[in-house]
């Protein structure tokens, strides 16, 4: 868990390199002090906490002798994609498609992409951030 203290001081290096002028620069961290006295960083720390016990998850799924606890996230994806292709080409042929269920794998889809790609990109900031 990373402490609110030290997001704060994430959130002023990283205004020093974009915000060179002092004024805005003491807007932005008044900005930045209420967030978090609204407590929406407390909700960007939970976010963060959440994508972390992700990346456990897939850790230990990777950690196990189980060739099906490995693949069955990638499975489920490749599974959405494909039937959500094979609904967009039957409606292109005017073959009616139950619409919930093309909603439904959309929605699927998304959360299974931003697991991945944004999982992904959420390690790379904090691996960037261990490395200061």
């Amino acid at each position: 868990m990373i402490p609110l203290a030290a997001i704060m001081s994430i959130g002023e290096k990283v205004l020093d390199k974009v915000i060179p002028d002092p004024e805005a620069k003491n807007r932005a961290m008044a900005e930045l002090a209420k967030i978090q006295a609204e407590g929406r960083l407390a909700e960007l720390n939970a976010d963060n906490i959440e994508a972390q016990e992700l990346t456990k998850r897939t850790q230990a799924d990777m950690a196990s002798d189980s060739w099906l606890s490995k693949n069955i996230r990638p499975m489920t994806l490749i599974f959405i994609l494909i039937t959500y292709t094979v609904f967009g080409l039957l409606s292109a042929w005017d073959i009616e498609v139950n619409s919930p269920y093309v909603e439904l794998l959309g929605q699927w889809g998304m959360l299974i992409m931003s697991f991945y790609f944004g999982g992904r990109t959420l390690e790379k900031i904090l691996a960037l951030k261990d490395r200061k």
